[in-house]
């Protein structure tokens, strides 16, 4: 498990914030965890982190499905789907305040694409 270099702020905490309380109600559900997530859940959540991390957009940061980076493997999107997908509708009641920040966000459009760095050789 990576171990990001530094927290992340603003946006993107509150992003991190709204997919661990997702991931919690998903192991919760489909592993019987109580407290502590499995290993499973703590690898991805893992690895959410890490690319809310390296997000190109940064602060600006589009919610998920808005975005037109997909940054996620494959399997770890897939993952992501089900796990919002079981998660987002119990979200409401479990944690309001994170669910209707992440959907005012969603209403926003995306940015433009940030613009690739040009290596100064």
């Amino acid at each position: 498990m990576r171990q990001l270099p530094e927290p992340l702020t603003g946006v993107l905490k509150r992003e991190h914030q709204t997919m661990t309380a997702m991931v919690r109600l998903w192991c919760r559900g489909h592993h019987n965890s109580d407290d502590d997530l499995c290993p499973e859940c703590r690898e991805f959540l893992a690895f959410a982190a890490f690319r809310l991390y390296k997000c190109p957009y940064g602060p600006s940061k589009p919610t998920c499905s808005r975005c037109p980076i997909h940054c996620y493997k494959p399997v770890m999107r897939d993952r992501a789907k089900a796990i919002m997908r079981y998660a987002g509708p119990r979200m409401l009641f479990r944690h309001p305040l994170l669910t209707v920040r992440h959907l005012l966000h969603e209403r926003r459009a995306a940015p433009p694409l940030p613009s690739k760095r040009k290596s100064p050789h």
